[in-house]
């Protein structure tokens, strides 16, 4: 029965495979979920904990913790052109103005966040000069801002004109994100409010907002130190990394895992018995779910950065 194998274009065997390999994930995935046991409450808060951010139970929202390991990573463009291929399809919208000797950087930034759909703003600053590291970066690295310097910020965000969240701190990186949502960018509003330290920094970014291509009175209005926005497109160019077709296939991945999510835990109303019955019906999205948001992975040139940095280049 074998004499003839020589004959077979191998092409076909590609997606049988494809299949063998999804089957073994699927019992190695399940297999260590198993094995682990269900996950305590405790546990699950600390993972979370771990990935830098915290859960909400009262609104069902995940939000960055002020003293996440993200604020040690600061900022380069170099991270949202890597967002896409995490799948992470979002608008960003960087606003850049100087102000008490520093470059100063907001950006906001909306979208689906693989199985969560989210927002956040951030704050960052830098004295030194660009970074260029052949065939890695060529531009601007941020820090996060000090203590001294958070912002007082708030924002709510719309799907199709309804709110899905509202949020508010004084933050370098307000956040949110809601597990199991699903979303594309543009069909999310977000409506934010930043209180700035004085006139010379209200003005700043002011100019910074109309030079990004907003217009007062018409996507921001100014009262006092406060600046109220709407963003529901960005006017700045977006990744290199997003195209439409990207951004399809990602979509598609990111739908089908909400969906699933979403079916699996109709029947609970309580987040953690949400993730162990997941724990035990789809191991695979059990793990997706741990490793939700901006990840380590998002950040993996951060080392090679941050020894130009301490190089003084």
């Amino acid at each position: 029965m074998f004499e003839n194998l020589e004959n077979i274009n191998p092409y076909y065997l590609i997606p049988i495979i494809f299949a063998v390999v999804i089957i073994i994930a699927y019992i190695i995935f399940r297999k260590r979920a198993i094995d682990k046991g269900p996950i305590a409450d405790e546990e699950l808060y600390a993972v979370i904990k771990n990935a830098g951010y915290i859960y909400d139970d009262k609104n069902d929202v995940f939000y960055s913790d002020l003293y996440a390991w993200q604020r040690d990573m600061g900022y380069c463009r170099l991270y949202d052109e890597a967002a896409a291929h995490f799948s992470i399809i979002m608008d960003c919208e960087p606003i850049y103005f100087e102000y008490a000797g520093k470059r100063w950087m907001i950006e906001f930034w909306k979208g689906q966040y693989g199985m969560t759909t989210g927002c956040e703003i951030g704050v960052y600053y830098t004295d030194r000069p660009d970074l260029n590291i052949p065939g890695i970066f060529d531009g601007t690295f941020y820090d996060c801002v000090s203590d001294q310097d958070l912002l007082y910020m708030e924002f709510s965000l719309f799907k199709d004109g309804k709110m899905l969240f509202t949020r508010r701190d004084r933050h370098w990186w307000l956040t949110g994100f809601k597990l199991g949502e699903f979303a594309e960018p543009s069909q999310l509003t977000m409506n934010l409010r930043i209180r700035l330290n004085d006139r010379e920094m209200t003005k700043a970014f002011v100019e910074g907002l109309q030079r990004a291509g907003y217009q007062r009175y018409k996507q921001f209005k100014v009262e006092g130190s406060i600046v109220t926005i709407k963003y529901d497109k960005p006017y700045t160019r977006q990744p290199y990394s997003r195209s439409s077709v990207t951004d399809w296939f990602a979509q598609r991945r990111n739908k089908v895992l909400c969906n699933r999510y979403r079916k699996i835990t109709r029947d609970y109303d309580n987040f953690p018995d949400k993730i162990r019955v997941i724990q035990r019906k789809a191991p695979g999205l059990f793990n997706i779910i741990l490793n939700f948001g901006k990840n380590k992975y998002l950040y993996d040139k951060f080392e090679i950065i941050k020894n130009h940095l301490k190089a003084g280049r």
